[in-house]
């Protein structure tokens, strides 16, 4: 068992939209957010950079950005990270090789009910809750 807790098991979100015609499953759609509006901002912006050299040295502008990413975005680039280059670009070769696989292979790494390692949704607590339109492969550390 987790330390982290328990999380309901949903359907894959690759799975789902190949199920799809047009509409969204009411699980997925989000009160109060217009997705044209949404859409068409975000293609406007570009996603925050944070610089972790900068975090590193207690820059307080970089830190503002990191607090602002966090809290309108979700989620940032990081550069200045010194993770290597060819590291990187493996990791992203074997993500999209793993999400690019038949469903049948993923199952062999889907998340279990008891355990946020694996592939599927995270931290899934109600039936009635909200769900973001991502799949997620979780890794923690040995």
């Amino acid at each position: 068992m987790s330390k982290f807790g328990t999380s309901l098991l949903v359907p894959s979100v690759q799975d789902l939209a190949k199920q799809l015609n047009t509409q969204v499953l009411e699980q997925y759609l989000h009160p109060n957010q217009d997705p044209i509006a949404v859409s068409n901002i975000i293609s406007l912006q570009q996603v925050p950079l944070i610089d972790l050299s900068k975090l590193l040295s207690e820059d307080e502008l970089e830190v503002e950005k990191l607090h602002h990413a966090c809290k309108e975005w979700g989620f940032f680039q990081l550069i200045n990270h010194g993770v290597n280059h060819s590291i990187v670009e493996n990791v992203k070769i074997g993500v999209h090789e793993f999400l690019s696989l038949p469903t049948e292979e993923k199952k062999k790494f889907w998340r279990t009910s008891d355990d946020i390692e694996g592939f599927g949704q995270l931290f899934v607590v109600s039936e009635n809750q909200k769900l973001e339109w991502a799949d997620f492969v979780r890794m923690l550390e040995p």
